[in-house]
């Protein structure tokens, strides 16, 4: 199945999910779950929200994580702290690269962007370099949408 289709079954699935639920912590949890089997390989899925200034560890699928990252600190630190996604081919490459799992080699980071502030990332890891996409990211920044909107 090509990228565009994939995240458009996504998108309906994830809105399936999560509607009429307000309970954020559930629908980051289905949504990881969702994410975590439905892409091929990934090893690690989540979130971390924006707490007093760093990211704190939401729901995920995956190894152990760091449970906290400091604002503008890793691939998700740079995310939050430019409001812009980043797709990282080799997290060896990447400056400041936090390791919390070995086996990853590349990541995609989505921040949650809620009335102009950061409000958290999603999180996606790989142990396949150049595994993420522009695809990839447009179709996660869809996913983000709807999981802020519900829509």
């Amino acid at each position: 199945m090509d990228k565009t289709r994939l995240y458009a079954d996504l998108a309906a699935q994830l809105a399936s999910l999560i509607e009429g639920e307000p309970d954020r912590i559930a629908n980051a949890a289905n949504m990881t779950a969702l994410l975590y089997h439905a892409l091929p390989a990934v090893n690690w899925a989540g979130f971390y929200f924006a707490q007093s200034g760093e990211l704190v560890l939401g729901p995920f699928q995956g190894k152990p994580a760091c449970v906290r990252i400091p604002w503008g600190n890793g691939v998700c630190g740079t995310a939050a702290a430019r409001a812009a996604s980043i797709v990282v081919p080799d997290v060896h490459e990447f400056p400041g690269h936090i390791a919390c799992d070995t086996d990853s080699a590349a990541e995609l980071v989505v921040p949650l962007i809620e009335k102009g502030r950061v409000t958290g990332v999603l999180d996606l890891d790989s142990p396949e370099r150049g595994r993420f996409t522009e695809a990839d990211r447009i179709g996660c920044e869809r996913l983000v949408e709807i999981f802020l909107t519900g829509r």
